[in-house]
């Protein structure tokens, strides 16, 4: 039977009227026929997070986290799980029995989800561009497939001390590597790139003859640059719409505690929004 309890969530980002949020979870209410469900997104920024929390009502199941909000949110949790605290990083806040919040990182097992939907098992070597929340989340993931050692490039020297101790608390050799050798990365056999639009376009051109596994965590403008001079090449490509339904599919699954989420209905939705852009 539908339900038809009233209640509500949505996704917090700035910027976040770009946000593919809404559009997943509603497809998901609506296959699952949750009617009273709704989700909305709202403008946010770190100072306005907390307030924008403590005014929300006991109808609030629960909240996505865009940038820049993923670090800030874990402040706000009462409890929050292992790999959420590893990382640094809450993109999902659900309401506890008690009105509290238990911060989750929906971002590593959807990482993980989506490479395993590629027949990517493991991968003992593999490389990171940028160091960012995702970042953090991205070596999480292949913490838990199996990578022994991760390059990692940034940006700045401190980025690399803050790398090198994400490493060091998630059990994985994260090598910290200047922004300016990024091209050797593209040899390696699976390459994560978590930087924003428009800062890896330059490795287009350096793509290898026969690349290996590029997740490219961009979703607009689609295809990166990159992406598409890597599928060109031969090599397999993954999306940021990957990762933004299989991560989406575990925040519905906790949010309204109805499980499996419809992950075929969800990246019908989003595939079908982001062609009407």
């Amino acid at each position: 039977m539908p339900s038809t309890d009233t209640r509500r969530a949505a996704v917090l980002g700035k910027p976040v009227d770009h946000s593919l949020s809404p559009v997943l979870h509603r497809a998901a209410y609506a296959e699952l026929g949750l009617d009273g469900w709704s989700y909305d997104r709202y403008e946010t920024d770190e100072a306005q997070l907390r307030g924008f929390v403590a005014g929300l009502g006991p109808e609030w199941a629960g909240l996505s986290l865009t940038m820049p909000l993923k670090r800030a949110a874990l402040a706000l949790c009462e409890t929050a799980t292992p790999v959420a605290r590893s990382v640094e990083a809450v993109n999902t806040l659900v309401r506890d029995a008690d009105g509290g919040w238990h911060g989750d990182n929906t971002d590593v097992p959807g990482l993980v989800a989506a490479l395993r939907e590629r027949g990517v098992e493991k991968a003992p070597e593999a490389a990171v561009l940028g160091a960012g929340a995702t970042a953090s989340s991205a070596l999480a993931a292949l913490a838990s497939i199996g990578a022994e050692q991760v390059a990692v490039y940034v940006r700045s020297e401190a980025r690399a001390e803050e790398v090198r101790e994400w490493g060091r608390r998630l059990g994985v050799e994260a090598a910290a590597r200047p922004w300016e050798r990024a091209a050797e990365a593209l040899h390696l056999p699976l390459v994560i790139a978590t930087t924003p639009a428009g800062a890896a376009d330059a490795l287009a051109a350096e793509v290898p003859e026969r690349p290996g596994t590029l997740f490219d965590v961009l979703y607009e403008p689609w295809p990166t640059p990159l992406a598409a001079r890597w599928a060109e090449r031969g090599g397999t490509v993954l999306g940021g719409l990957d990762l933004l339904v299989h991560q989406a599919v575990l925040q519905v699954e906790r949010m309204t505690g109805t499980a499996p989420a419809p992950l075929a209905a969800m990246r019908t939705a989003g595939t079908a929004a982001l062609a009407a852009r």
